[in-house]
């Protein structure tokens, strides 16, 4: 969308509109041919005008939907502001009597016509909007998909891990159930050590006993008996 050619069409169709809007009280105050000839301006101008509406609607194909909704309800108001200006000249056109019945008849062709174009542009507009809705509400559903697909695939990987985690825990669990049985065969080994060392001791001091009572039975015997 160039939102310096929409501006221009806007423009645009205000300077036809400005125009367009006095012609009514214009047509009033004309008889005869002039005033056939100023309903014939009038048409040219109204149709000049639907086709720069035409032209801005075509330029709010690209725009974002917070631009476009407003703009479209803007160009609809347009429409029926030319819709008004119509049967205000058909009015004033029909003030004439017989003099100007077949610029009546043409106008009411005109209005006619312009009323159906005005009718199937709303239709076309909100057509227009009921499909970009309709692909935004598609695209938030892929994207909620795409999103619970992710999630989902964060949670199986999650849960994969934590089975690893608890792989790894159970591993490290029984290290410590065998860790502690080396210890308690350690500890075992110790007083079983220890015990044979308070042996050996005691063992040691009986020899040492009698080997001193014996030393001294043979001293005795040798120096002191006689």
């Amino acid at each position: 969308m160039s939102s310096e050619e929409l501006e221009k069409l806007h423009e645009m169709f205000k300077s036809l509109y400005d125009e367009v809007k006095l012609m009514p009280e214009r047509v009033q105050r004309c008889q005869g041919e002039e005033r056939k000839r100023m309903v014939r301006v009038f048409d040219e101008r109204v149709g000049e005008a639907e086709e720069v509406l035409q032209g801005m609607e075509q330029e709010l194909f690209g725009a974002p939907a917070s631009f476009r909704t407003p703009m479209s309800t803007k160009i609809r108001m347009y429409r029926r502001d030319l819709a008004k200006l119509q049967r205000d000249i058909k009015s004033s056109a029909g003030a004439s009597g017989f003099s100007g019945y077949l610029g009546d008849s043409k106008q009411g062709i005109y209005t006619e016509q312009n009323d159906q174009r005005t009718h199937l542009q709303s239709q076309r507009a909100l057509l227009i909007q009921g499909t970009e809705s309709l692909n935004n509400a598609s695209k938030s559903i892929e994207r909620s998909q795409r999103i619970a697909a992710e999630t989902d695939q964060i949670g199986t990987d999650i849960i994969e891990e934590l089975g690893e985690q608890r792989e790894q825990l159970d591993r490290t669990r029984g290290r410590l159930v065998h860790t502690g049985e080396n210890l308690s065969r350690s500890r075992k080994i110790l007083r079983a050590m220890s015990r044979r060392l308070m042996t050996n001791k005691l063992l040691l001091a009986v020899i040492i006993i009698m080997e001193v009572a014996i030393l001294g039975a043979v001293v005795y015997l040798k120096f002191f008996r006689k």
